[in-house]
């Protein structure tokens, strides 16, 4: 038995290596990568998704000629989901604090600049460690030694308080421009987006004869709920105060959703303007779920925004996927991706191995974007200790199978919300093999976390040495 565990372990160690370290399907020139994440928001608002009240014909017309993943996992909220995203690795290794990167770690900002690319990061930064004035808070090169050449950001050394130097991020945003501040006044009247938006078009068109990476964690859809440049003129409440009219909430959220899909075409624009539309992977997906004020119609029921929170709304998110001439036109995919995931398969689209330091949680989803037959994975693992006074927890799901580790099992596909849990004793027998399964997932994983953290939590504790936890290899799509 224990001999046969072992070939078994082995034989995904073969294939996950196989997948993750594989060319960019064979091509002599690496791909540009173009990696962008919205700031709270889910599939809700997503049109190629369901979405009824919000128009995104740009992102729905890169799924209809790319890869629209329809199991795409986060975590409830933003830093817990970027510092996954960006290392490659589960929580429970590296995340220690609310706003906080650990500046040792390795993340794909050095993977990409390692393999050549030209990188560049622009958007949300807020991983300095200001809520708990960390050591190296206040250097403004933290994204330059995270790997990234150039930079436009909100968050890197000032927050929101203006007492502090900082502002908001939308109308006159407080931005840094590659070291140099740019105080509010600097930039009065213009719109944060815009401003990110020029910046990533401007490092396309300088980089477009050489590989680029680029990474743009975006400011919207996050709150406050303000109007957009297309809105300004017919409501210029909240323009002076950045802080919008409560009575507008959800008209602005609806018209900030509708300015990110607009920005998002322009930057798909600029590519195909350079001619780098064949060679450009772009991908977009989103942090975690929608803000909790805000309520959606979606394929004919209301879902409330779950940001925060560990169920479907806050942790599934949309992920679509073009590369033209080379993702599969029109699929729909049902292969399960989590966060983990992003490291490995930039990678593969790099043409790179991976070494010993770097991180082995997820599995890559390259095979998925270029239509070759590859293994995907059985299930995901969500640890979630935010330290930000939300309930913490651990859950394994599959894409209908949903089990916590205090035992709380759910069929999603029927019980989105999670009203109705389903009993051991009277599930049926693909429930039960799906809650088999799931729990020797976590029966593999640290323990889950407890108690609500915040700012002040002394007891942190991390597992960076804890054992690979590996997927069984399963059809993809």
């Amino acid at each position: 038995m224990l001999l046969a565990m072992k070939r078994t372990v082995m034989a995904c160690v073969v294939i996950w290596s196989a997948w993750t370290s594989c060319p960019a399907a064979g091509d002599e020139q690496r791909p540009n990568v173009i990696l962008i994440m919205a700031d709270d928001i889910s599939w809700e608002a997503i049109g190629c998704y369901g979405a009824e009240d919000y128009q995104t014909p740009h992102i729905d017309r890169l799924a209809r000629l790319g890869v629209q993943f329809q199991h795409c996992y986060s975590t409830p909220i933003c830093t817990t989901s970027r510092v996954k995203l960006m290392t490659g690795q589960y929580n429970f290794r590296n995340y220690t604090h609310f706003g906080y990167l650990n500046p040792d770690q390795k993340t794909f900002g050095h993977l990409m600049k390692s393999a050549g690319y030209h990188t560049a990061i622009a958007g949300k930064w807020q991983l300095n460690g200001l809520t708990n004035k960390l050591p190296g808070y206040e250097s403004n090169q933290r994204p330059v030694d995270a790997g990234f050449d150039e930079f436009m950001l909100w968050q890197l050394t000032k927050g929101k308080g203006k007492a502090g130097g900082g502002g908001e991020r939308f109308w006159s945003p407080v931005l840094e421009h590659n070291g140099k501040f740019l105080s509010s006044q600097d930039n009065q009247d213009l719109y944060g987006p815009d401003m990110l938006c020029d910046f990533v078009c401007d490092f396309i068109e300088r980089h477009q004869s050489e590989p680029f990476f680029v990474y743009y964690p975006m400011l919207l859809v996050h709150d406050p709920f303000v109007p957009t440049p297309r809105t300004i003129g017919d409501a210029s409440r909240g323009h002076e105060t950045n802080k919008g009219d409560p009575r507008d909430k959800k008209e602005n959220f609806v018209a900030m959703v509708n300015y990110m899909d607009e920005i998002i075409g322009r930057i798909v624009q600029q590519v195909e303007d350079v001619g780098q539309l064949e060679n450009t992977i772009i991908m977009f997906t989103a942090d975690n779920g929608t803000n909790v004020s805000i309520r959606s119609q979606w394929n004919g029921r209301t879902i409330r925004g779950g940001k925060g929170g560990m169920k479907d709304m806050g942790t599934h998110v949309p992920f679509v996927a073009y590369w033209k001439d080379h993702t599969p036109a029109g699929l729909q995919s049902n292969r399960l991706v989590e966060f983990t995931d992003f490291y490995p398969t930039l990678a593969g689209l790099a043409g790179i191995g991976l070494g010993d330091e770097d991180p082995k949680d997820g599995m890559s989803f390259l095979p998925e974007l270029t239509g070759a037959a590859g293994p995907g994975r059985d299930w995901v693992l969500c640890h979630y200790q935010p330290y930000w006074n939300k309930t913490p927890g651990q859950f394994a799901r599959n894409g209908r199978y949903k089990l916590y580790r205090d035992g709380r099992f759910y069929d999603i596909s029927k019980d989105l919300d999670e009203e109705h849990p389903l009993d051991e004793n009277s599930a049926s027998a693909d429930a039960r093999t799906g809650r088999q399964q799931l729990q020797a997932v976590l029966d593999q994983a640290p323990p889950a976390p407890v108690g609500k953290g915040d700012r002040n939590t002394v007891h942190r504790p991390t597992y960076p040495d804890w054992q690979r936890m590996l997927p069984t290899p399963a059809p993809g799509r």
